[in-house]
């Protein structure tokens, strides 16, 4: 449920290339496991950046498809806020875990029929002409990293070198969209609390138990007018897109921070993950497809992700343009196994 990787089970999961760092989360450990090539892939669920945040943190591949593109059984209480997706260290095998898992199954109302098979190709063109809004901070970020600006830069100097039509561009979010998020994301673990009662405050994360001891708050009527700000933000990210055929931000505004901590220390970014996850967030709530590569690293040889948004449906576009940006960089490689 949070953007790092600990459990008195398996204890702190670390960065594979700092050990000293959190890998992010929630999906920490398949993006930990993906780095060190421990298989050439991981499945995980995102409902609010848990494959973007890890994948951007440990230098791999996190594709959030299109809600629905891959169905989910049993149904998640975070209903379509919940998208399940692949880790990888190659954008090949990213869209070919997409076309196995993708696959419709009746037992989810909202599955999408059947998809064609594997078709991003490395060519030359693929961009050209691709229009592509940069949005930096998404219009309402208060900061990002000096490192990831500059590499954040880089890669858009990149998509026009390789043809696309870049052009600086908020979408029509408003203020806060992770407020919209949050009051949906408590409401809804609030629910859970009063299903599970004493089991969930004995077995689960003492901060989602908060959080939904916070949710218990949360009047209906808030509920409904964040629900009601999801279908317009949905409606305005329709329209955005009539006008740009994908989004790129960064995925996160800084990099990896120490392992073992729920939230960066130093800094001021916040009292809570959505303070220091921005970017990932409103995606689940317009149920679009994100991914998250990699487009370089900081001083210190941590990795930065871009964040690649397409329309609904718009799956297959968000590959190509990760694909673009495999071949002008590819994805980074531990130079030797951690001790």
């Amino acid at each position: 449920w949070k953007a790092v990787t600990d459990s008195p089970l398996t204890g702190i999961t670390r960065n594979p290339w700092n050990l000293a760092r959190t890998p992010g989360g929630s999906t920490g450990g398949g993006a930990a496991a993906t780095v060190l090539a421990m298989g050439h892939l991981q499945i995980g669920t995102d409902g609010g950046g848990s494959l973007r945040v890890p994948a951007s943190f440990s230098g791999c591949i996190g594709l959030k498809p299109t809600r629905g593109r891959v169905p989910g059984y049993p149904p998640s209480p975070l209903g379509t806020l919940f998208h399940i997706g692949p880790l990888a260290r190659s954008v090949a095998d990213a869209e070919l875990a997409l076309s196995v898992i993708g696959a419709p199954d009746a037992r989810d109302v909202l599955a999408w029929p059947a998809m064609p098979s594997p078709t991003v190709r490395a060519r030359d063109d693929a961009l050209r002409g691709v229009r592509i809004g940069v949005s930096p901070r998404l219009g309402f970020a208060p900061r990002v990293e000096r490192e990831v600006e500059a590499a954040f830069a880089g890669a858009v100097t990149a998509l026009e070198e390789l043809g696309a039509i870049c052009e600086e561009a908020d979408p029509p979010l408003g203020d806060d969209p992770v407020a919209v998020w949050e009051t949906i994301w408590w409401a809804t673990a609030a629910m859970m609390l009063r299903t599970h009662g004493e089991r969930m405050r004995t077995l689960s994360d003492p901060g989602l138990v908060a959080g939904a001891e916070h949710g218990l708050a949360i009047p209906a009527s808030a509920y409904v007018a964040a629900q009601l700000r999801r279908t317009e933000m949905s409606a305005a990210m329709t329209a955005f897109h009539a006008r740009y055929d994908l989004l790129v931000t960064p995925t996160m505004p800084l990099v990896a921070f120490e392992a073992g901590a729920l939230m960066p220390s130093t800094g001021g970014w916040g009292d809570s993950w959505p303070g220091w996850a921005p970017f990932c967030a409103p995606f689940n709530l317009t149920q679009q497809p994100a991914a998250s590569i990699p487009c370089g690293t900081n001083a210190d040889g941590l990795p930065i992700g871009l964040q690649i948004v397409g329309p609904v449906g718009g799956d297959q576009a968000v590959l190509a343009a990760c694909r673009a940006i495999e071949s002008w960089r590819p994805l980074p490689r531990l130079a030797a196994p951690l001790p």
